[in-house]
């Protein structure tokens, strides 16, 4: 997933996704969000479309594996040596 999850969330209130549970869902998957459903300021629950869902599982699940850990540490630890600072990657492209 590459976009923060917080970008996806929207709001709705109880009366709507009542009256409107499926266009919801489907307003939901089209724009891979989910939706917060509200009553009177207060959160009640979240309606997520069945791929994002699925999306999260399989981010759960890898983040669970060991070995997905040692490699992203792995990983981390033989790329800390090209890493530039943003006051030096704006000089090499002279901005």
């Amino acid at each position: 997933m590459q976009s923060q999850i917080i970008l996806q969330e929207s709001f709705t209130n109880v009366q709507q996704a009542q009256a409107g549970l499926t266009k919801l869902f489907r307003q939901a998957e089209k724009n891979k969000q989910f939706f917060r459903v509200m009553r009177n300021d207060e959160a009640l629950g979240v309606l997520i479309p069945d791929s994002l869902w699925l999306d999260w599982l399989e981010d759960i699940e890898a983040l669970k594996s060991e070995s997905f850990k040692q490699r992203v540490s792995t990983a981390r630890g033989e790329s800390s040596h090209d890493l530039v600072t943003s006051s030096q990657l704006k000089k090499q492209l002279g901005i």
